[in-house]
Formats: C-alpha cells, structure tokens, sequence
C-alpha cells in the first residue's frame, strides 16, 4: 500500500525518536520528503510537534528505548489519532506536560535538521 505524504513524513520524523544517533541522512530524508510533497519546513515541524512528538517521546525518555524503528501500522494509526485531536484543550494540555519533561529533544532534533539543510 502506497503511503501518503503525510504518512511518509511521520515516518521520516520517528527516525528523531529512536534510541540511536541521528546522521545527517535522517534530516535528508524529511527535507526530501517535504519537498516532493510541498510541505514547508515550519509545517514539518509543526507535524513532528504536534503529530509525532506526542506519541513518540518517551521512547527518548528510555532507559532501553526502541532503537530499530517503529512499527509503521501503529504509527500511522497513532499520529493520525493525533492529528485529529490536536486542537483539543485536552491534548493541548497534555501536549505542555510532554515538551516540558522532552521538549529539549525536539528543540535539539531541529536545530540539527536546520544545520543539515542549510549546509546544502
């Protein structure tokens, strides 16, 4: 099954998740793909906040995080739900709590994505 644009975003983006170090060709691949599917950086990174982060960043806060990717059925499924329920007080709220406890890797994942892309 062809994935979307979309989908294949929050894919890329799970790779800023993982328990492993990042290389330069992790910030490639979501540059490639917002290119190919016309999403701008800001809403790249608006996506990975508001979509991904939330699902994905106790993996960081892990002792024995997930190293070797996610799966991408769950993923999928996970964001989406996170999508649709972003503009809810709830999970704004809850949103807060996250990036207080794993904000600082975020930050971090796209200080180092706009030192990749802006090296090209």
């Amino acid at each position: 099954m062809k994935r979307s644009g979309r989908e294949q975003l929050w894919i890329a983006l799970s790779n800023f998740y993982l328990d492993n170090e990042l290389d330069d060709y992790h910030y490639r691949q979501v540059a490639a793909i917002c290119n190919e599917y016309n999403f701008s950086f800001d809403e790249a990174k608006n996506i990975d906040k508001t979509e991904v982060f939330p699902t994905l960043y106790s993996n960081l806060l892990s002792i024995a995080g997930i190293w070797d990717g996610f799966d991408e059925d769950w993923l999928v499924e996970q964001c989406s739900r996170n999508q649709l329920q972003k503009d809810r007080v709830i999970f704004k709220c809850k949103s807060i709590i996250k990036t207080l406890l794993a904000g600082h890797f975020f930050k971090e994942n796209w200080k180092n994505f706009d030192r990749v892309v802006s090296d090209r």
